[in-house]
């Protein structure tokens, strides 16, 4: 299970909202000033994670709580966000290579990239679809797991 420290928002009927701030180790990195990630970090902020979870312990605004997430779930998660769109986009990039390797002109260059960006638009789509079914699968669900402490937080309105 990874385990990340998160604030509820608000809580009631059973379900708390919580607030993830995304933390990242590019401070400790050497290769802060060069990395993309850091930099898109630096340009769009960061903003943090709301989640709408199952409460079965009872919490309140301001309460700060372990939420955890199963490692499987990360996993499918990276390989679909990630690999489907490249085995699609490679795919269709052979395919159309094959397939109209024969076809003589201007465009015989041509065909391969536009089947390539095709297969990765399909990557792109079949990858959706799969995210939208392990949304809806309660095994990959974040789930709170303990509260570290009670109604802490400074700014958040105690619900009764």
């Amino acid at each position: 299970m990874i385990e990340e420290q998160a604030i509820v928002v608000s809580s009631e009927a059973g379900i708390a909202e919580v607030e993830i701030v995304r933390r990242s180790t590019c401070g400790a990195c050497s290769a802060r000033s060069g990395c993309g990630v850091s930099l898109l970090d630096r340009v769009l902020g960061r903003r943090p994670q709301r989640l709408l979870l199952v409460d079965k312990l009872k919490v309140r605004a301001g309460d700060e709580v372990i939420v955890g997430i199963p490692e499987g779930a990360l996993l499918k998660a990276a390989v679909a966000a990630y690999m489907v769109p490249l085995v699609g986009l490679l795919a269709g990039a052979l395919l159309g290579d094959l397939m109209l390797s024969d076809v003589a002109g201007v465009l015989d260059q041509g065909w391969p990239l536009l089947t390539g960006v095709l297969g990765f638009v399909a990557g792109l789509v079949v990858t959706r679809l799969y995210s939208r079914r392990l949304a809806t699968d309660p095994r990959w669900r974040a789930v709170l797991l303990r509260r570290v402490t009670q109604s802490l937080s400074v700014g958040l309105p105690r619900v009764p």
